[in-house]
């Protein structure tokens, strides 16, 4: 979301949503804000940077519809409400894609989620399953923490949500005092972060669904998570 491309001041990404989409990134964390009564994309405060979310919502909508084996989850850091949301999912035409989970019930394969069409999945922090597909996060995910300024602070401790639930936040990125691609040089590192997600899976028996980095391009992050997907 954040990005040097499109002027954001203090990016967390070097690339447009549809740069990241294109070159292997299947996950984003979009923060949701009210700005001048419409739904913003914000990154902590509007003056470092803000787009209309249905731009943003565009976006994805062209991906999906020219890359129809890929499957997208967003998750949101919302501040508006629930029903907000959903308008700006129906006046972009993207409502069709989105799956919608029962708590109990198994996820689909990616296979699965291909041949209904159904190819986009969304978490949010405020109003989940106030609509379909709007999953709250909590519910479905856990995490590590995301607030680490050095690389040996790195952990693999749970922060949100509780152990048991499925879906695993692996947050893989430094911020001091704010994000940057020196940090990234850092904790992109592939021997680091292959080593980390190995040994994260091996002591909390979770594997990481979604390892979130920043400036993803450096270090080759796309590349050391499919040869780690491809062994497992």
């Amino acid at each position: 979301m954040s990005n040097a491309a499109d002027r954001w001041l203090f990016p967390n990404q070097t690339h447009t949503i549809t740069r990241q989409l294109t070159d292997g990134a299947r996950a984003l964390m979009l923060d949701l804000h009210i700005v001048d009564g419409e739904v913003h994309l914000v990154h902590s405060k509007p003056f470092l940077g803000k787009r209309l979310l249905t731009d943003g919502l565009i976006e994805i909508r062209h991906f999906l519809e020219k890359t129809p084996k890929a499957v997208v989850t967003i998750i949101f850091e919302s501040y508006v409400p629930a029903d907000a949301v959903k308008q700006c999912f129906d006046e972009t035409e993207l409502t069709k894609f989105v799956h919608s989970q029962q708590v109990n019930d198994p996820w689909p394969t990616l296979n699965q989620l291909i041949s209904t069409g159904k190819r986009l999945v969304l978490f949010t922090d405020r109003g989940g399953g106030q609509w379909s597909g709007y999953h709250d996060v909590w519910t479905f995910c856990t995490e590590t923490h995301f607030s680490v300024k050095s690389v040996d602070d790195f952990s693999f401790e749970f922060n949100r949500g509780k152990p048991t639930n499925r879906l695993f936040i692996l947050n893989h990125f430094l911020t001091n005092p704010v994000a940057s691609t020196s940090l990234a040089r850092q904790a992109n590192n592939p021997d680091l972060l292959n080593n980390r997600i190995e040994t994260c899976h091996r002591q909390t028996k979770h594997l990481p669904t979604f390892v979130v980095v920043d400036f993803f391009e450096i270090g080759d992050t796309v590349k050391t998570v499919q040869q780690f997907n491809m062994k497992k």
